[in-house]
């Protein structure tokens, strides 16, 4: 297994780890996670090519759905 995909394994790990806090301790590790999975998303891409990328890329949306829509709705000045 190469080094993009342990990573990206460890990330879903500590993502499910911070899923069990409750919501007032999620903020910090959830922001440091959000910041994080470009990160990893663009290393898998370079690595294994695009389509796993793509496919890292719906995965994230679909877990930080409501922090990414919340973050859209105040960059527009919705909130």
């Amino acid at each position: 297994m190469s080094p993009a995909l342990i990573a990206a394994t460890l990330w879903v790990i500590a993502a499910s780890a911070v899923a069990f806090l409750p919501m007032r301790r999620q903020f910090a590790p959830g922001f440091a996670l959000l910041a994080a999975a470009p990160v990893l998303i663009i290393w898998i891409g370079v690595v294994h090519g695009w389509i796993w990328s793509a496919i890292g890329l719906a995965a994230f949306i679909s877990m930080f759905r409501r922090p990414l829509w919340y973050l859209g709705r105040r960059a527009l000045g919705r909130v």
